[in-house]
C-alpha cells in the first residue's frame, strides 16, 4: 500500500538561523575527514542510527545540488540537496513526507579536517513543525537526539 505524500516547503541555508526547532551537535572524530565524508555519502549512510531504517539515494552519482534520497524511519522522508560542497558540506530539505508533521525540515552536515587523521563533524537539524505537531517538540527533540548519540558511538567521537 502506497503511503500518502504530504508536501513540505523548500528552504535555503538561512533557515538554519531562524528555525523554531533547532538541534545541533559537533563531534570530534578520530578519523580523517575523507573517510567520514565517504560514510556520510555511502550506500549505507546513517545505518548506525537506530531511528533510520533505510537510506536510498534516488539520484545517480556524482552527487551534487539537486541530488535526492529517500529515508525510511517511522515514516518516509523525501529529501533534495540544495547545497553540496564535495568532501566538506551538504544540506538538504525535505520536500515531502508520509506523515503531516512538518512545514519545513532541513539538515546540514559539515565535515572539517582537524588533522590528517581526525576531523570535526557538525550536524544541524532545523524544523518548523505544522501547528498541530508543535506540542510534540520535546518528544521530537528527544527522538532526534538519538541520531547524535548513535553517531557519537559509531565514530567513537568525543
Amino acid at each position: 500500500m502506497k503511503r500518502p505524500l504530504f508536501p513540505t516547503e523548500p528552504v535555503d541555508e538561512e533557515f538554519f538561523h531562524r528555525a523554531p526547532l533547532l538541534i545541533a551537535d559537533t563531534f570530534e572524530i578520530p578519523r580523517g575527514a575523507a573517510e567520514v565524508w565517504a560514510e556520510l555519502t555511502g550506500e549505507n549512510a546513517l545505518s548506525w542510527c537506530r531511528m533510520v531504517r533505510q537510506v536510498t539515494w534516488t539520484s545517480a552519482r556524482p552527487f551534487g545540488v539537486g541530488t535526492t534520497r529517500t529515508v525510511r524511519t517511522a515514516g518516509v522522508l523525501y529529501e533534495r540537496f540544495f547545497r553540496w560542497e564535495e568532501g566538506r558540506r551538504k544540506s538538504f530539505y525535505v520536500f515531502g513526507s508520509s506523515v503531516p508533521l512538518f512545514r519545513h525540515f532541513a539538515e546540514d552536515y559539515l565535515v572539517e579536517p582537524s588533522s590528517e587523521t581526525a576531523c570535526r563533524f557538525t550536524w544541524t537539524i532545523a524544523i518548523e513543525p505544522r501547528p498541530l505537531a508543535r506540542p510534540a517538540d520535546g518528544v521530537s527533540r528527544l527522538l532526534l537526539s538519538t541520531l547524535f548519540s548513535d553517531t557519537r558511538r559509531h565514530f567513537a567521537a568525543r
